[in-house]
């Protein structure tokens, strides 16, 4: 398994971040938490949030130490949910995010972001596009055959992403959100946590991206 900086699995990062906290309040707030659990579990790994790349874009967190550099890319898509984490007792009230099918177009730009970079930068070493959810739609295999704008970024469990893939249907394609992956991807989920309540339970699925020197 590809990791962190050459020292840490993403997984582990992961486990241990659900005994500290549960849900988070933002997409902000786990990247900061994912970053400070990392650094307590990994010391010699530095991690920097929000770190400009050359032509003036972001990357969410980069992590680097004596083994690699990594850079992640977060998503925190959100089902309304009421209630207190058990690590923290602390209340939150989740809102309801809209658009299921723009959150798997913009994974899918991380994942296709992450490429570009990885084959840019000769120092990054890897990068990991990480979602983490309450969302059932987004880990679940489509109900129905109907044909969708987002069908090709469809990143339910056992999905393969690869090659071109289009938005729209056909004869409608809408090309600027095409993307080309290098890669070839099979999708697979993983339980965060089960709170009480509708729409209690969490998952995380992570994408690692690592091109041939």
């Amino acid at each position: 398994m590809t990791l962190i900086a050459g020292e840490a699995e993403v997984a582990a990062v992961m486990a241990e971040l659900v005994g500290r906290r549960a849900v988070f309040h933002s997409e902000a707030d786990f990247q900061h938490a994912f970053a400070w659990t990392l650094h307590s579990l990994r010391p010699s790994v530095q991690v920097r949030l929000e770190v400009r790349q050359a032509g003036g874009e972001h990357v969410d967190l980069l992590c680097f130490g004596s083994q690699g550099r990594t850079a992640i890319e977060f998503k925190y898509f959100t089902a309304r949910w009421d209630g207190t984490d058990p690590a923290t007792g602390e209340r939150f009230r989740l809102r309801e995010h809209a658009a299921d099918d723009l959150a798997r177009r913009n994974f899918v730009f991380d994942v296709a972001r992450l490429e570009g970079l990885c084959a840019a930068d000769p120092s990054l070493t890897n990068g990991f596009a990480i979602m983490l959810t309450n969302h059932q739609p987004l880990w679940a295999p489509p109900r129905h055959s109907r044909l969708t704008r987002d069908q090709h970024f469809r990143i339910h469990d056992g999905r393969t992403l690869t090659g071109t893939l289009r938005w729209g249907t056909e004869g409608r394609y809408y090309a600027n959100n095409e993307r080309n992956l290098t890669g070839k991807y099979t999708l697979a989920w993983n339980d965060y946590t089960r709170l009480d309540g509708a729409n209690g339970q969490f998952r995380w699925l992570a994408v690692g991206v690592r091109l041939p020197r």
